[in-house]
């Protein structure tokens, strides 16, 4: 086995030692992973992301089910618009996007260039969504947030997160959480959990939609979502240990780095 693809699998366990650690914010490293360890184009990288989280967030939403620590109801209203949109992004949206789309001075933005952009712009929103202390009065304001209108509000949410998914092949549950809790008054454990069963299915299923118009790799693949589900059992056994919301700034300024590498490699080198 190559030292570059052994770095790529001890990449994919620290990625799932993170999920189990922290329950969110892992994935969103697995895109840059593929890219510039295992040389994989950003389109196809984002596709196999999806299926990558799609399986991680599966597992992860399986054991908030059996606590009864998941909304049903918020997984299918949440869940049906962003499963459209980003199945259809994937499907259609993507493949259409021409090869060269403009120029910064003498840059080509390429297709692979933006959908990097676009993914670095995220690990931006979500390292901040990490770094920054919660003001300890979510349940407050839940309550003066959450409106007989609030259903509309989480199926414009859903197609949204949807395409954004569908784009960069992250899970996005950090736009999710938010949504869920000051919007439709869910308690954050099941919040999570929810989010965790929607992140599963719209990533899976807007994976199908790239089986149409990719070539998949899948034996890389597939050893690579092992080792990240293996990842996820050792840091979910760590997680009784160490406590994740510590954790969770520090990562966030790793994410937050890895961001603005991404921002200034793909425009200035």
């Amino acid at each position: 086995m190559e030292l570059i693809t052994i770095l790529a699998f001890i990449a994919a366990i620290l990625i799932g030692v993170s999920l189990g650690l922290i329950g969110s914010g892992g994935s969103i490293l697995t895109v840059p992973v593929l890219v510039y360890i295992l040389g994989i184009d950003a389109v196809s990288a984002t596709g196999y992301s999806l299926f990558i989280v799609g399986v991680s967030a599966l597992l992860g939403a399986y054991r908030y089910f059996r606590r009864q620590e998941l909304d049903l109801k918020f997984v299918f209203l949440f869940g049906i618009p962003s499963i459209i949109a980003v199945y259809f992004t994937r499907a259609w949206l993507v493949p259409v996007l021409p090869d060269e789309l403009f120029e910064i001075g003498a840059k080509v933005i390429t297709k692979s260039t933006f959908l990097l952009l676009l993914f670095a712009v995220l690990m931006l929103v979500a390292a901040y969504s990490m770094i920054r202390k919660s003001s300890g009065k979510t349940q407050d304001k839940m309550e003066k947030v959450s409106k007989p209108w609030s259903w509309i509000i989480v199926l414009l949410e859903g197609l949204f997160v949807g395409v954004l998914t569908g784009m960069v092949g992250a899970g996005g549950g950090f736009l999710i959480i938010p949504v869920l809790v000051l919007v439709t008054g869910l308690p954050m454990k099941k919040a999570i959990g929810t989010s965790l069963a929607i992140v599963a299915l719209k990533s899976l299923i807007g994976f199908s939609g790239d089986m149409v118009n990719l070539e998949i790799d899948w034996p890389m693949l597939m050893s690579f979502t092992g080792f990240s589900v293996l990842g996820i059992f050792v840091g979910g056994h760590f997680s009784k240990r160490v406590s994740g919301e510590k954790l969770k700034p520090a990562f966030g300024i790793f994410i937050l780095v890895m961001g603005l590498f991404i921002l200034t490699r793909e425009l200035f080198l």
